[in-house]
C-alpha cells in the first residue's frame, strides 16, 4: 500500500476500557489496538504499516459515505454507512467491567437501519508489533488467534471463513437486522464465551450507562459545555485505571512531520502532565480521578525521587515501572513512510528541572481543592523542595525534550520558581515546618536571574533560554503559573513578541528550530497545547475578543469527533500522538478561564 492509501490521523474515533483503547477509522476500520494495556505490542498496527500492521475492518461492501459521531455523553463510537440501497451503522465500544477479570472485550454490533446493504469484515491480527507468527483455530462458531505471547478469540453472528491466518466474512442484513462480532482475550483463567445479538445489547446499554453516569458528576455548566466534556471522557479513556496513571497519548511513533524523524513513544505517564491533570479534573468535579493521579504521583515521582536522593524522572510506565527503554522497529514503515517506529523513551532519562513545578503544583493544588495532604507527603514534598534549592541553577533538557543538548531554558527556572513559591504557600498556610528563609532567598534569586538573563532587550521580551533574543512558546506559561501579572508591561509586550513570532491565526508554534537548534532534522506543525494557552493568556490580560476568536478557531481544528493529537500541520491536519492528553487539559482550563472573564 502506497503512503497515500493511509487514513488521515484526524479521521479516527476512540473506544477504551481504562487499560487499552482502539482507533477507529471513518472506513470502519481498526488500525490501532494494543493488548491488554495501552504500552502492550500492537495487535492492530496498519496505522503504522498498512502492509505489515494488521487490522480489524468492517464495512459496507458497496460504495457509501461515512460519517462518525459518539453516542452522546458517552465513548460509545458509530459509524454509518451511507449507500444507494440502505443505511447501516456499526457500534463500537470496551465494556469497562468485562477487563476486570483480565477478559478485554471489544465489541463491534452492526446494525441495517433502512433498506438493505451488504458488509464484509476481515480480521487480521499481527502480534508483538507484527513480528509474531499466529495459529488460527476454528471450532464451531469461535476463532482463536493464538501468538506466543497473547490469544484472542473471536466470535460473530454471522458465518467465518478462515485462510489459515486471517478470518473473513460477507453478510447481508435487511432492515432491523444485526450481527455481532466480539473479540476477546483469553487464556488458562479466561475461558471461551459467545456474544449473541442479545448479550451485545445488554452490553451496550450497560457501557453506555457507565460513562454518562460517570460524565453526571461535572460541574462544568459553561458555554463550552459539549466540547469541555468530550476532552474529560477523552482523558477518562486515557486513565490507566489499576494505577491511576494517564497517558501522554495512546500512540506511538505518529509523526510530528509526514515524512520526518520526530516521532516518539506517548503511551507513558509523564509527570509534566501532572498539574494540569489535577487542575481540570478538580475544577471538573472529578475528585476521584484526582485522588487516583495524587496517588499514582506519590507511589512513584515522590517516594521514588526521595529515595533516590536525585533527579525527578520525567516520566514513568503506566504500571509506575522507571525503565522504558527506547528502541527502533525497523521492520514498520511508520505512518506514510514516516519512519523511525520507536517504542520506549529515551527522553526518561534527560533532565528536565520544569517537572518539579508541575509536580509541586499538582500536590499544591490537590491540597487546595481536594484532601489536605499528610504529615508524611509533606516531609517527602520537602525533601524534594531542598533538593530544588540547591539544584535549579543548572542547565537541562527543558520541557520540549530536545536533543540538542543543555541549556539554561527559562521555562525550567520559571517551574523551579513555582514549585518553591508552590511549598512556601502551603507551608505558610498550613503552618508546616519548612526552611522558610532559604526556600524565599532561593525562590528571589531565581526570579531576579529570569528578569536579568531571560529577559531580551532587543526583542523586548521573555525568552527561551537565557541570553539569547529566541521567542518560545512555553513562555505563555508566566503568567497562567502567578509568575508575573498577565497586565505587567514586560508581559504585554512579551505577549505581542509571541504572537508576532509564533502565532499564525491562532495556532501558536512551539518555536523555532531554525534559530534554536533542537538536535533534529525537519520542521513541525502548531502545537495544540500552546494555542490553548495563548487564549487563557489573551483572556487573562483583558484581551477578551482575540481570546474568544482564538478560542473558537481551535475548536474548528478539532477532528469531527471532537478529538486533537499533538499538533496541526500546514494544511490543517491532525499530527502527532493521537489524541493528545495535554492538548485536552488546556482546553479545559482555557474553557473555564475564558468563561470566568467573559462571566
Amino acid at each position: 500500500m502506497s503512503a497515500t492509501e493511509y487514513l488521515p490521523i484526524g479521521e479516527h474515533g476512540l473506544i477504551g476500557n481504562l487499560r487499552t483503547v482502539a482507533l477507529v477509522g471513518t472506513n470502519g476500520t481498526i488500525d490501532w489496538y494494543c493488548c491488554p494495556d495501552f504500552d502492550s505490542p500492537s495487535v492492530f498496527g496498519a496505522l503504522l504499516d498498512a502492509d505489515l500492521g494488521g487490522s480489524f475492518e468492517l464495512a459496507a461492501d458497496t460504495p457509501a459515505a461515512t460519517k462518525q459521531f459518539y453516542f452522546p455523553d458517552t465513548n460509545v463510537l458509530i459509524t454509518r454507512f451511507a449507500a444507494a440501497d440502505g443505511v447501516g451503522e456499526v457500534q463500537d465500544f470496551m465494556p469497562i467491567t468485562s477487563c476486570d477479570s483480565g477478559r478485554h472485550r471489544l465489541i463491534r454490533q452492526v446494525t441495517c437501519v433502512r433498506g438493505s446493504l451488504p458488509f464484509r469484515a476481515a480480521i487480521a491480527p499481527r502480534f508483538g508489533y507484527a513480528t509474531e507468527p499466529h495459529t488460527v483455530r476454528v471450532s464451531g462458531d469461535h476463532v482463536t488467534f493464538e501468538s506466543p505471547s497473547l490469544a484472542l478469540s473471536l466470535t460473530a453472528t454471522v458465518p467465518l471463513e478462515s485462510d489459515g491466518r486471517d478470518v473473513h466474512a460477507r453478510f447481508v442484513l435487511g432492515e432491523g437486522e444485526q450481527a455481532v462480532f466480539a473479540l476477546d482475550r483469553v487464556g488458562e483463567s479466561i475461558t471461551l464465551r459467545t456474544c449473541p445479538v442479545r448479550e451485545a445489547q445488554e452490553e451496550f446499554i450497560a457501557t453506555v450507562r457507565y460513562w454518562r453516569n460517570w460524565l453526571s458528576s461535572s460541574r462544568y455548566r459553561g458555554r463550552w459545555r459539549e466540547v469541555v466534556h468530550r476532552s474529560a471522557l477523552t482523558l477518562k479513556l486515557l486513565t490507566y485505571a489499576p494505577s491511576g496513571g494517564i497517558v501522554a497519548a495512546p500512540t506511538t511513533s505518529l509523526p510530528e512531520q509526514v515524512g520526518g524523524p520526530r516521532n516518539w513513544d506517548y503511551r507513558y505517564v509523564w509527570i509534566r502532565d501532572a498539574a494540569f491533570c489535577v487542575y481540570a479534573l478538580l475544577r471538573l468535579g472529578f475528585t476521584e480521578e484526582a485522588e487516583a493521579f495524587m496517588g499514582f504521583l506519590t507511589r512513584h515521582a515522590i517516594l521514588d525521587t526521595v529515595r533516590a536522593e536525585g533527579p525527578l524522572q520525567i516520566m514513568y510506565g503506566i504500571d509506575g515501572r522507571r525503565d522504558l527503554p527506547e528502541r527502533e522497529l525497523t521492520h514498520l514503515k511508520g505512518y506514510r513512510d514516516s519512519a523511525p517506529v520507536r517504542i520506549g523513551n529515551a527522553a526518561a532519562g534527560q533532565l528536565q528541572l520544569d517537572i518539579y513545578g508541575a509536580l509541586v503544583d499538582a500536590v499544591y493544588l490537590y491540597n487546595k481543592w481536594g484532601q489536605p495532604i499528610s504529615s508524611d507527603r509533606w516531609d517527602e514534598l520537602s525533601a524534594i523542595v531542598n533538593w530544588v534549592c540547591q539544584n535549579w541553577d543548572q542547565p537541562d533538557e527543558g520541557i520540549w525534550e530536545t536533543r540538542g543538548g543543555r541549556k539554561n531554558f527559562v521555562y525550567s527556572r520559571l517551574m523551579c520558581w513555582v514549585a518553591i513559591e508552590r511549598a512556601i504557600r502551603m507551608a505558610t498556610h498550613r503552618g508546616l515546618p519548612a526552611d522558610i528563609t532559604y526556600w524565599q532567598r532561593t525562590r528571589d534569586t531565581i526570579y531576579r536571574q529570569i528578569m536579568d538573563r531571560g529577559w531580551s532587550g532587543k526583542l523586548t521580551a521573555f525568552v527561551q533560554h537565557f541570553d539569547d533574543d529566541v521567542p518560545d512558546a512555553s513562555i505563555l506559561m508566566m503568567p497562567l503559573a502567578k509568575f508575573v501579572s498577565p497586565t505587567d508591561p514586560k508581559w504585554l509586550s512579551t505577549l505581542d513578541a509571541l504572537s508576532d513570532k509564533l502565532v499564525s491565526d491562532s495556532l501558536v508554534y512551539r518555536y523555532d528550530p531554525e534559530a534554536s537548534p533542537d538536535g533534529l532534522p525537519g520542521r513541525e506543525g502548531t502545537f495544540s497545547v500552546c494555542s490553548f494557552w495563548y487564549v487563557e493568556t489573551l483572556a487573562r490580560a483583558g484581551r477578551l475578543d482575540e481570546a474568544r476568536l482564538a478560542f473558537e478557531k481551535m475548536l474548528t481544528y478539532a477532528n469531527h469527533v471532537g478529538l486533537y493529537a499533538e499538533q496541526i500541520g500546514h494544511t490543517g491536519e491532525q499530527l502527532g500522538n493521537f489524541p493528545q492528553a495535554l492538548t485536552h487539559l488546556a482546553l479545559i482550563s482555557a474553557a473555564f478561564n475564558l468563561d470566568h472573564a467573559l462571566g
